[in-house]
């Protein structure tokens, strides 16, 4: 294939789109379809606004831009590495961020319930001073968390240093670098000794059988921050077990599992975990307050 073959962006767009379905390329990280994906890596790549397609539809290429544009379609196509890593960015409910492959692509339901400032089980939003964010990954949440909880401060924990580089970036990119403090540690090791009235958490929860089927661009991404042990529950026990003393009187812990709910239930068989809505549905995320931690 060659830049002759094309002129217009429709053009590219149609080939990137059946392009990606024969290669049989699997979405999720930001898009759900190889058509939104083609747009947006197309858009990205002529440095166009990544929400309007329609107007820059059939304007004529310069023979450098498809050049660049057949590049990252055979970039996605062939090496397989979610288009996040591509374009270093992720979007998140409408906030970016700069990603690279020291971190998973963001992408979490906790943001959904973030947004309605975790109603109605956090009934003032203004009176939460104090947070913990485990397993921080790209910084994403405690950015999203501090926009929400204007009195609060965050404290962002991840045990990969790595990680942690990336989430520094994000962190003074949105100039938080007063209301988030980022943390090296392994899960509560190196926090401070104080009560928070949030600890939320998206951790490692995918179970051993699941890690072994993961799609390639799955693959891509840090395994430290996808494998949960045999039954995907290995970091969510040690979050559980040390929330209570971390907690506040009326404090509230989060974690956000994923397809895990069967195996969290078993893990914690005397603890009445409350499933919150997501748009995936009731078993996503769930709840403990610190009364049922004690």
């Amino acid at each position: 294939m060659t830049s002759n073959n094309f002129s217009t962006l429709r053009d590219l767009l149609r080939y990137a789109v059946t392009r990606f379905n024969t290669a049989k390329l699997v979405f999720g990280h930001g898009s759900s379809n190889a058509f939104d994906e083609a747009a947006y890596l197309l858009l990205h790549t002529l440095k166009l606004p990544i929400d309007k397609l329609d107007p820059f539809l059939d304007a004529r290429l310069l023979p450098e831009e498809i050049d660049a544009l057949l590049n990252v379609i055979e970039q996605r196509a062939t090496q397989r590495v979610p288009a996040a890593y591509i374009t270093g960015e992720a979007w998140l409910d409408g906030y970016r961020f700069y990603v690279d492959q020291r971190v998973i692509v963001p992408r979490s339901f906790i943001s959904e319930l973030i947004r309605e400032q975790f109603s109605p089980w956090v009934g003032d939003p203004d009176s939460v001073s104090n947070i913990l964010e485990l397993c921080t990954g790209s910084g994403c949440l405690p950015i999203m968390l501090a926009d929400a909880f204007q009195n609060a401060h965050i404290d962002a924990v991840d045990v990969s240093a790595d990680a942690l580089a990336v989430a520094k970036r994000n962190v003074e990119e949105y100039e938080l670098q007063d209301r988030i403090t980022l943390i090296e540690s392994d899960l509560y090791a190196n926090v401070p000794k104080k009560k928070y009235d949030l600890i939320v958490t998206n951790p490692p929860y995918v179970n051993a059988q699941s890690m072994d089927k993961l799609p390639e661009e799955y693959q891509r991404e840090p395994r430290i921050a996808l494998a949960g042990g045999s039954d995907g529950m290995d970091l969510v026990r040690k979050i559980v077990a040390g929330a209570a003393e971390r907690l506040t009187e009326h404090g509230i812990l989060m974690v956000e599992i994923g397809n895990e709910r069967i195996h969290a239930e078993a893990a914690f068989p005397n603890l009445e975990l409350t499933w919150l809505s997501t748009s995936a549905g009731d078993d996503m995320v769930f709840l403990l307050t610190a009364d049922q931690l004690k």
